[in-house]
């Protein structure tokens, strides 16, 4: 994702020849997909309260899998048995680590998980510590790609990654939400900014222009730096100079990741690939603004239609972009690898 800061020859001529039939075939899975994870479990206020928590948590275990292991374990099998097997491994580690959330948090209560109700109440409130470690994961994956635990070999590194992940961000969780110094969903809420710059330099741009810093020390210092401070300068932006709610900065931080993934990862920045360096990836920004409105202010009409209550609908936006819509094409691209698309 980092290095280097275009795609190769090959991958561009590919990527030109496929583009969009590939990525159109992709919303075969995609679309779908995002639609059974935003409302599937038993309606949308169901599926927002339980698949939420379990979706948030198995993200950082998609992005080892995709971006660490390469598919592995699912790539010792061949076809669409790979894609399923990694699948099943995201599903069951998103439960385990869900319980784990839940009990470092609140009591185990496996009922509160799966389905909640008088005396066993939903773990939502864990979600803000769920999108910490995952902004953390992809912080370290892609900003500091993979420094310096890329070493150790293939597994142990994402091994390693995932639980220095879950340490840091139960530390921070803990120091900020747990201290009562910061509102939980203030918390997720800046880590949901974060993502979005994180996804525009290093998925929409491609590394871009960091990776063009040859000395790794300063390449790093200078990426990191640069991120947060986008992260940091957009939810201030938004909650003191446009009176955004923490909720909206979330929502529309999610709409962005999505659909950043869509145009750059599914659509490979179809049509802006055919285009020369400086208008094509202008034209792949424009592209993903112009989805991100149409999601933004799209899903909390829909979530109206769909009977979300108005509390939850900036929430249920949240989670169909952020959670049913980004892991469906991650899921798709990176670890089913476009089965039965190419």
């Amino acid at each position: 994702m980092s290095a280097p800061d275009a795609m190769s020859p090959a991958a561009l001529a590919e990527a030109r020849r496929a583009q969009p039939r590939r990525g159109l075939l992709g919303l075969l899975f995609v679309v779908p997909a995002s639609v059974l994870l935003a409302v599937g479990w038993g309606g949308p206020v169901h599926s927002l309260t339980v698949l939420g928590p379990l979706l948030t948590f198995a993200l950082p275990i998609v992005a080892v899998i995709a971006f660490w292991w390469q598919d592995w374990p699912g790539s010792l099998l061949t076809g669409g048995w790979s894609g399923l097997g990694d699948t099943v491994i995201v599903a069951v580690g998103g439960v385990l680590l869900t319980i784990l959330g839940q009990g470092l948090l609140q009591d185990v209560d496996l009922q509160g998980i799966f389905s909640p109700g008088p005396g066993h109440p939903s773990v939502a409130e864990t979600v803000p510590l769920a999108v910490g470690i995952f902004g953390l994961i992809l912080q370290l994956t892609l900003v500091g790609e993979c420094w310096p635990l890329r070493s150790l070999a293939r597994v142990p590194s994402g091994v390693a990654a995932l639980a220095l992940c879950w340490a840091v961000g139960f530390v921070l969780y803990g120091a900020l939400v747990g201290t009562g110094l910061v509102a939980g969903e203030a918390y997720a809420s800046w880590f949901a900014a974060l993502g979005m710059w994180q996804m525009v330099w290093y998925v929409a741009l491609r590394g871009w222009p960091f990776a063009r810093i040859r000395q790794r020390g300063m390449r790093l210092v200078t990426a990191h730096l640069a991120v947060i401070a986008c992260g940091w300068g957009t939810y201030l932006f938004a909650v003191h100079a446009l009176d955004w709610e923490t909720g909206r900065v979330a929502e529309v931080s999610g709409s962005a990741i999505g659909a950043i993934l869509v145009v750059a990862m599914l659509f490979e920045a179809w049509p802006a690939i055919r285009l020369t360096e400086v208008p094509g990836r202008t034209l792949a920004l424009v592209l993903v603004a112009v989805l991100t409105f149409v999601l933004s202010s799209g899903l909390p009409v829909v979530a109206g239609w769909i009977s979300v209550p108005e509390a939850q609908a900036l929430s249920w936006s949240t989670h169909a972009t952020l959670n049913a819509l980004s892991l469906a094409v991650i899921l798709h691209v990176a670890v089913w690898r476009r089965w039965l698309a190419d």
